[in-house]
């Protein structure tokens, strides 16, 4: 089934549908890993966005419900060079395509990706509309400038989860009682050490999975959720999600945020960084075309080492609108951007990258550790 991608610049691309009709539109964007397609397409960060996959063969080890870092599919469409419907994978249990048209996403191989990756890093990010019904460009093209644009969108309220809940035995469990002595039972009964209230602003299941690896309850909050409320559950950290869309936007979170500074130790991730750079004071601005890959050098700048990172982000921290008492404590080695900051006064440090590697390396986990290691101080 022929498609056709229409940039709102004029430029068209065309490919060929692998699962079914469909007209979607969102920002075009690329990821350049070479592998963890379902853990891309699970992860809340893409809302509103077209991915399209720059490594050529995508599908051939299938899909399963392990690697899936949220419930849903988030992202508006998905695009590849070659889409191999024969998957082979012990853990696999479907194919992608299967997985994709359950879901509702429109999938599009046979595309110039070479070339739509050259011209997004030329021309930038921009807005884009997929079609196999629609085939005339200029149509397609009145309809992507007509799309609004990320920037200024609060897109987290959007793939928040709607009510708290536990994460147990692998998976989210909702609870009407948020309350800490329901919590102390709980955690009680389970052994956990430490309580980490966590702010969901788009998470991926996996940050909760290495939480509870260090005996640690997670206790999950919408991102409407008040500094009050998150307080009465007598957590022992705070951690501030990832999640999509402008972090200025998010005003209710930098609002919460503000008022936890310093009460309780705060570790953020992606969107949550910038959140808590905001809070802080600094200011946020949107990169030409983000960082979205699992290969992203980044340099620790208290030891001198490199990691190799897992990003997806369009927005960064500016540097020179960091308060006198926050640190840069890492960057990154392609463009200089800020990639992680801490404060020199208060327990509160965040990353711009996803050290829970999903999908991705593993060298940045030993974050995870430390934020318990300053819980463990402050308790």
């Amino acid at each position: 089934m022929k498609a056709l991608i229409a940039l709102e610049d004029g430029r068209t691309f065309q490919g060929r549908s692998f699962t079914g009709p469909g007209e979607v539109s969102g920002e075009i964007v690329f990821n350049t890993s070479m592998t963890g397609y379902q853990e891309i397409l699970t992860d809340p960060s893409y809302k509103g966005q077209i991915v399209t996959m720059t490594y050529p063969l995508i599908g051939n080890y299938g899909v399963n419900q392990e690697d899936e870092e949220s419930l849903n599919i988030h992202l508006s469409g998905f695009v590849v060079r070659e889409y191999e419907a024969d998957y082979s994978n012990w853990r696999a249990t479907g194919d992608l395509a299967s997985y994709l048209r359950e879901r509702n996403v429109l999938g599009i191989e046979e595309v110039d990706t070479r070339a739509l990756t050259r011209h997004i890093r030329l021309a930038g990010a921009m807005r884009a509309v997929i079609s196999t019904e629609d085939l005339d460009p200029v149509s397609l093209q009145k309809k992507a400038l007509a799309l609004p644009g990320l920037k200024g969108m609060d897109l987290a309220n959007q793939v928040s989860c709607k009510r708290p809940y536990l994460w147990q035995q692998n998976c989210p469990v909702p609870i009407e009682d948020g309350s800490a002595g329901f919590l102390d039972r709980e955690q009680e009964r389970s052994g956990a050490k430490h309580r980490i209230t966590v702010i969901d602003c788009g998470l991926k299941f996996n940050q909760l999975r290495l939480f509870t690896q260090r005996d640690c309850q997670c206790v999950v909050f919408p991102s409407s959720v008040d500094a009050e409320t998150l307080l009465k559950s007598k957590p022992d950290g705070i951690f501030l999600s990832n999640g999509p869309g402008d972090p200025a936007a998010v005003t209710n979170v930098i609002e919460t945020v503000k008022r936890l500074l310093g009460k309780k130790p705060i570790f953020g991730i992606c969107l949550g960084h910038q959140i808590l750079s905001l809070a802080m004071g600094a200011s946020t601005y949107k990169l030409k075309f983000g960082h979205r890959g699992a290969n992203q050098p980044v340099k620790d700048l208290s030891t001198g080492k490199i990691e190799i990172t897992s990003q997806n982000h369009g927005f960064a921290v500016d540097h020179s609108t960091l308060p006198k008492e926050v640190e840069v404590t890492h960057i990154n080695l392609n463009d200089q951007t800020v990639e992680g900051i801490s404060h020199k006064e208060i327990p509160a440090f965040s990353v711009q990258y996803h050290p829970e590697n999903a999908p991705g390396p593993h060298d940045s986990e030993y974050l995870f550790d430390r934020f318990l290691a300053m819980v463990k101080e402050q308790s």
